[in-house]
């Protein structure tokens, strides 16, 4: 590994095959860019696809340094994101960064060098948000844009995540050392829960260890995904709910790995 700071891209994909192609143009694109600056390194972790994702990631990266991980059983992003994570926990270092996107598109990666200067500034985390003022949503249902909405409302009142306007999102980058402390208080995968929940069990990790947040605005726009959205609504309603549960674990969990416990 060189002296420059690795930037590690986790993208997770179940039957992605058709969005291949545009995510890995978009990925070179971020390695022209900042690849003077940074070992950009991007690994996908293939969830249980049966459409060929893998093959197709490998064929169209061009010479990228992608690793792919291949899982047998479709077991959820979460469970993905924990694959992924526990990979790169050997080899990160204080002064690397870790980027999570979707993998179909929906992540708009020319955000990146601006989420980088906002990490510049000293802030732990910077999340992609369509709820920030600037941003916004396309291409979607009325239908899914209000349960989105009451699902925020639910995390911020039920669950006390207060501040942060995007609960969800996968587009998210991390200073290494932030992650690493995260590895170091919950384990190397830090995620325990295998669905879309998991994205809410980081953000409660995230602020019980008192971690610094900011967000940048991002126009979601679901007409750049091939394909229809993995997440089933009743699953994820009730993985929200189940959060419930873990929460005084985690907290507690934060305050033994040396650092103050949110409120």
């Amino acid at each position: 590994m060189s002296d420059a700071p690795a930037l590690y891209f986790i993208i997770p994909v179940f039957n992605e095959a058709a969005n291949m192609e545009r995510l890995f143009a978009a990925c070179t694109d971020i390695e022209r860019e900042l690849g003077k600056r940074y070992e950009v390194r991007f690994i996908l972790v293939d969830d249980g696809s049966t459409d060929g994702t893998s093959a197709e990631a490998e064929r169209v990266a061009h010479g990228l340094s992608l690793v792919v991980l291949r899982l047998d059983v479709n077991g959820g992003p979460g469970r993905a994101f924990s694959t992924g994570f526990s990979h790169i926990a050997p080899l990160l270092r204080e002064s690397d960064w870790v980027v999570t996107i979707e993998g179909d598109n929906t992540s708009r990666l020319e955000l990146l060098q601006q989420m980088l200067t906002r990490a510049e500034e000293g802030f732990d985390v910077v999340l992609a948000s369509p709820y920030l003022y600037g941003g916004g949503i396309a291409n979607t249902t009325a239908y899914r844009v209000f349960l989105s909405h009451m699902a925020n409302m639910f995390v911020k009142e039920g669950l006390g995540l207060h501040g942060i306007v995007t609960m969800s999102s996968f587009f998210r980058l991390y200073r290494g050392a932030a992650f690493m402390r995260l590895q170091a208080a919950f384990g190397p995968g830090i995620v325990e829960r295998t669905g879309f929940e998991s994205m809410i069990e980081m953000l409660l990790k995230i602020v019980y260890l008192r971690m610094s947040v900011s967000e940048v605005a991002m126009k979601l726009d679901t007409s750049r995904r091939a394909g229809k959205s993995k997440m089933k609504v009743a699953r994820t309603a009730l993985g929200y709910v189940s959060l419930w549960r873990d929460k005084d674990e985690w907290r507690r969990l934060a305050r033994g790995s040396g650092q103050s416990g949110a409120d």
